[in-house]
């Protein structure tokens, strides 16, 4: 069991995927390249297949938590290493590295059992 339950990272998915899709305009780092769209992309990813995770917080349901969590930690992974990864590591690099790294931690203590089948299973 994770130490995160996974109602509460679902909370985390729409927040953390909404903030990455304003994160260019928040910060001021928004000029139409890979430093704008890879953090957009990243968001409105996160929050399209959170919509497709079955937890608690998903709608569909058609994603099992422990796939939602690898792409999470993919996520993750690219979004910290883009600064490197598409030459834009002048301009901005520390929002992108930070949240990336906060994203594949989420992934790694969450619960890949979401809580209602828990409570269904009496564990």
């Amino acid at each position: 069991m994770g130490a995160l339950p996974t109602r509460i990272h679902g909370v985390l998915d729409y927040a953390m995927g909404a903030l990455l899709i304003a994160l260019p305009w928040l910060l001021g780092f928004a000029q139409g390249g890979a430093e704008s769209w890879v953090p957009v992309a990243v968001g409105a990813g996160a929050i399209a297949y959170s919509l497709f995770t079955d937890y608690e917080l998903g709608v569909v349901r058609r994603i099992q938590m422990p796939v939602h969590l690898w792409l999470d930690g993919a996520a993750g992974l690219l979004l910290a290493v883009s600064p490197w990864l598409f030459g834009f590591d002048q301009q901005v690099w520390m929002p992108h590295l930070i949240l990336g790294i906060l994203e594949m931690g989420a992934a790694l203590v969450t619960d890949t059992i979401p809580g209602y089948e828990r409570r269904r299973a009496g564990r």
